[in-house]
């Protein structure tokens, strides 16, 4: 039986932040996109590696929805892609995920669902923060994303054009199509249908409202032929029913709100909308100046291969290279082994 991340990214990684080098950096009133400001906004983070002397081995890798800073864990190790031992790495938390500034711990009036809309500019903006004010640093090395990493990557190469050398996005798009937003609709609706959601104002968790949202990404979260394939059985997964009760206990370990607003970002992507380029996605990709290792997975039910290809298109410096996978989405994550050794080669090479 073959090797996964599975147990590290998915189950495991909700309760292993507190590393030693876990650290918040206080933003204070922090301006965001809609008008609205966040009071007392935190952005949490963690470091791994040493600032060289030149400044210039700063990676910047920001997490993903159901996920967190140890999102990139398989690759933050000696002799890898994102090597500590070589590279600055600092690794963030999205706004909305439990551990950044969020509806489940942010007081009155943003608290719960009065939490108010972020955009990935905003957390692109929170992270710009962070490394120019902490780290000193004026210009980085790459930015690495997965899925709305990946979302915040390309963003990065928007927003701050001269900022990185380098950007890497893995199964995630610079836009969110209308198929995507009905997706996310789905099962924002899943979690709202549980009578005790109460509206956002619940008391305990809306636990069936949680497991239908949990049913709702297992269909989506890998290809139909690793279904097929029984591919599952890589995980110790006996049947499709044990696939839709791991996801259910996974979407369980997280607050529904959370969950809810992050949707509502990634529904919202749209690099068009940066100021400057008045909703124009393409002209937005055209203007990008960094390199791109642009990195969809064949099989992304996600984020299909077709709008992304269309999309590296317009980038002048990309590097697209697909994911030969059939896990789907979850591809992007490095859980097969033979996904996150090409990942990690393909990065090494982009990287020299």
């Amino acid at each position: 039986m073959k090797k996964t991340f599975v147990a590290i990214y998915f189950a495991l990684s909700s309760f292993l932040f507190a590393n030693g080098n876990h650290k918040i950096f206080k933003l204070g009133d922090f301006k965001l996109e809609s008008g609205k400001t966040l009071p007392d906004a935190r952005l949490s983070y963690v470091t791994h590696g040493k600032l060289n002397k030149k400044r210039d081995n700063l990676i910047l890798v920001p997490s993903a929805y159901l996920g967190d800073h140890h999102g990139f864990d398989y690759l933050i190790k000696p002799g890898k892609a994102l090597d500590p031992e070589k590279y600055f790495i600092v690794a963030t938390d999205m706004f909305q995920n439990g551990l950044s500034s969020s509806p489940s711990n942010t007081g009155s009036p943003y608290n719960g669902p009065y939490f108010p809309l972020i955009s990935i500019r905003d957390n692109v903006n929170a992270g710009y923060m962070l490394i120019t004010e902490v780290f000193k640093v004026k210009k980085i090395k790459a930015v690495v994303g997965f899925s709305m990493g990946a979302q915040q990557a390309f963003q990065w190469a928007v927003s701050y054009p001269k900022f990185m050398e380098k950007i890497v996005g893995i199964a995630g798009s610079a836009v969110e199509y209308p198929h995507g937003k009905v997706r996310l609709e789905g099962f924002i609706s899943a979690i709202k249908a549980d009578s005790s959601f109460n509206n956002g104002n619940y008391n305990s968790p809306p636990e069936k409202g949680l497991r239908a949202g949990g049913t709702h990404w297992s269909s989506w979260g890998w290809s139909q032929e690793w279904f097929r394939k029984e591919l599952y059985k890589e995980m110790g997964l006996k049947n499709i029913d044990e696939v839709i009760n791991w996801f259910e206990e996974f979407v369980l370990t997280w607050d529904a709100n959370n969950l809810i607003a992050l949707a509502r970002t990634w529904q919202n992507n749209n690099v068009g909308n940066t100021p400057g380029f008045s909703g124009n996605y393409e002209k937005a990709l055209k203007s990008i100046k960094a390199e791109v290792l642009y990195m969809p997975s064949e099989t992304d039910m996600y984020f299909h291969i077709d709008a992304l290809r269309s999309e590296a298109k317009l980038i002048p410096k990309v590097n697209l290279k697909i994911i030969p996978s059939l896990w789907g989405h979850i591809a992007g994550a490095g859980f097969a082994v033979e996904d996150a050794d090409f990942i990690n080669n393909e990065i090494i090479q982009f990287f020299e």
